[in-house]
């Protein structure tokens, strides 16, 4: 009796099968018709395009129909694995088209979903068990297209912002190294000579964001930083850094140092740090108030601290403020990607070392960092 209800299953899905193959141009044109009326970005699309793979989809969902009692556990790892392959042609596909969002892809399975079951069903409704196959194969395709378009829409941002700051490096470039002659026409007084260290300014903090983009970029394709580790006097390189940052913004910088801080780093790495935290501590610190950099040995590390009096961070902006792109409500009128501090996470963590941030409003707010020694 068993083998009776089984046998009788298989032969409603076979049926189903054969329904869908039959159907498949007129579900496909049923198909196009409403996407083209309710996905707006299809409009744009021809025919053969717009249906992308979804005739392959079909094809093989009346496959995976007629052999359900059929199949080994290794057939139906294969089914899987060309269900979901045709689904990531179909996202990635999708993800080329400028106007594609992902609402509008997963709106057309939905369709699809809904287009077949009003044909097959229009004499008959269909068997428990073929939709629950039709709808289990909807939902998978759904969930590989929307991975694969955002993998794909990632991949393609990823290479535009690559392209777009490596093409940004060669004018400004010119335009600093132009700038830095002309300073040097300029004497002491000049009433041009204000103006053109503005610019040099300027043009450093553009050179900073588009190598922290460039950074940025490799880091999130899961490569590392470039690193050359020297013996670094780390009292002399803080020295070094605020000396130029002062010559920009004043005299805000008060540091307290020991001599002779040793450490096996980046010294172009360590320095980018420093420069960052320094220039955050004078957007958003107190006009009026010091910047204090202490660099001091212990036991076992090496410790700098930058602190600076002002509005302290909320805790819970405390929690986001080392991830890429993600700023403070204070930092919404000042520039910036949001990757410095995600940038100097990573440099100082590739070092073995760690950066922790205290903010309060007695005590203000401090940015540690631990090297080993």
């Amino acid at each position: 009796m068993l083998v009776s209800h089984s046998s009788d299953n298989q032969a409603k899905l076979s049926q189903t099968s054969e329904e869908l193959r039959r159907n498949s141009k007129k579900i496909m044109e049923l198909w196009e018709k409403r996407a083209r009326d309710e996905v707006s970005a299809s409009i744009h699309q021809d025919s053969l395009a717009l249906q992308n793979s979804l005739p392959l989809y079909l094809d093989q969902l009346a496959d995976e129909l007629s052999n359900q009692s059929k199949k080994t556990s290794l057939q139906t790892e294969d089914v899987k694995l060309k269900n979901t392959q045709i689904g990531r042609n179909h996202g990635h596909e999708r993800a080329g088209y400028v106007d594609y969002t992902m609402s509008q892809l997963i709106l057309e399975y939905h369709i699809l979903r809904q287009v077949i079951f009003q044909i097959l069903e229009k004499e008959t409704p269909l068997s428990p068990r073929a939709r629950d196959i039709i709808i289990d194969s909807i939902e998978q395709a759904v969930n590989d297209a929307a991975t694969q378009f955002s993998d794909t829409l990632r991949d393609i941002q990823e290479m535009f912002m690559v392209t777009l700051t490596h093409d940004l490096r060669g004018p400004v470039n010119v335009v600093k190294m132009g700038t830095q002659l002309i300073l040097r026409r300029f004497e002491l007084g000049d009433t041009h000579l204000d103006i053109t260290v503005r610019m040099i300014s300027a043009i450093e903090r553009m050179d900073a964001m588009i190598q922290n983009l460039l950074d940025a970029s490799r880091l999130r394709a899961g490569q590392g930083l470039k690193l050359e580790f020297e013996d670094c006097k780390l009292d002399q390189l803080l020295h070094e850094v605020i000396e130029d940052l002062s010559f920009t913004h004043g005299d805000r910088f008060v540091i307290v140092s020991e001599s002779n801080v040793v450490s096996r780093c980046s010294r172009k790495q360590i320095r980018r740090v420093i420069e960052n935290l320094a220039v955050n501590a004078i957007k958003y610190g107190d006009s009026d108030a010091p910047i204090t950099l202490t660099l001091q040995k212990t036991s076992d590390h090496i410790q700098l601290a930058i602190h600076n009096r002002g509005n302290p961070i909320p805790p819970e902006t405390q929690a986001i403020l080392f991830q890429q792109f993600r700023r403070p409500p204070s930092a919404e009128e000042k520039t910036g990607w949001g990757l410095g501090l995600f940038l100097a996470k990573n440099i100082i963590e590739a070092h073995r070392g760690t950066i922790e941030i205290d903010s309060c409003e007695a005590q203000g707010t401090k940015f540690v960092i631990r090297l080993p020694k």
